[in-house]
């Protein structure tokens, strides 16, 4: 299978005050294209740290990431914004979406800055919305919500979609339902998905689980037998 992203030797320190805090020490990591990979760990084990950096919001200290033959380490800030607009869907715990406009209009927002985007009512018809395309968000339960913000992130047809901690917020059914939209998401369209969760459950629903303590991958293995969201043991 063809490598999306190749992490060598990555490292993340902050400087709070007087105290360095080691966010990223020494991640190795191969991603293949088209593959789902849930990311588990304690709070502070380093996971946000390593999608923002994989998704060009972040700059490691030291190590490279290449996505696919560029590497992001080096690449200008002009570059790294070009790379978020067109190759990278953010979903986050936080809907943010603009009260003011509907759903269609929150996903439409980023069709008008893509290459290639999707016209925003397929995007909100694939995670299961077609009908609530005029609703506000207001309007929508929070799962609803979630699943707008997924449409917006995937209406731009990005060959990645970064997902931290999607369900977080939301009660087991409700998260159910927009797993099952992300999991649509990478089936049919082929996005290669990372996803955060504390929730170690989510990983039987991915083709790999990637486990980081204290900054590090601790353990990483296959799947080899996925189970569909519903059966997921929440």
């Amino acid at each position: 299978m063809t490598s999306i992203f190749r992490v060598k030797e990555l490292t993340k320190t902050y400087q709070m005050g007087e105290v360095k805090v080691h966010a990223l020490r020494g991640v190795n990591l191969e991603l293949q294209k088209g593959n789902f990979t849930v990311l588990l760990g304690p709070s502070g084990s380093g996971k946000s740290t390593l999608l923002n950096i994989l998704g060009g919001l972040d700059t490691p200290s030291s190590g490279t990431v290449h996505f696919r033959d560029t590497d992001l380490t080096t690449a200008s800030e002009r570059a790294l914004t070009r790379f978020r607009r067109e190759a990278v869907g953010f979903v986050f715990q936080f809907y943010n979406l603009i009260p003011s406009l509907t759903a269609l209009e929150n996903v439409a927002l980023v069709t008008e800055i893509a290459r290639q985007p999707m016209p925003p009512a397929d995007a909100l018809a694939l995670v299961g919305l077609g009908d609530r395309q005029d609703h506000f968000p207001a309007q929508l339960s929070g799962g609803q919500q979630q699943r707008v913000a997924i449409a917006r992130a995937i209406a731009k047809q990005p060959d990645v979609l970064l997902c931290d901690e999607p369900t977080g917020a939301l009660d087991a059914s409700t998260g159910i339902t927009v797993l099952q939209a992300i999991d649509r998401i990478n089936r049919e369209l082929g996005t290669t998905t990372i996803v955060i969760t504390h929730n170690a459950a989510i990983g039987e629903m991915a083709d790999s689980v990637v486990t980081m303590r204290d900054g590090r991958i601790a353990t990483r293995r296959s799947v080899e037998t996925k189970l569909p969201v519903d059966q997921l043991q929440w």
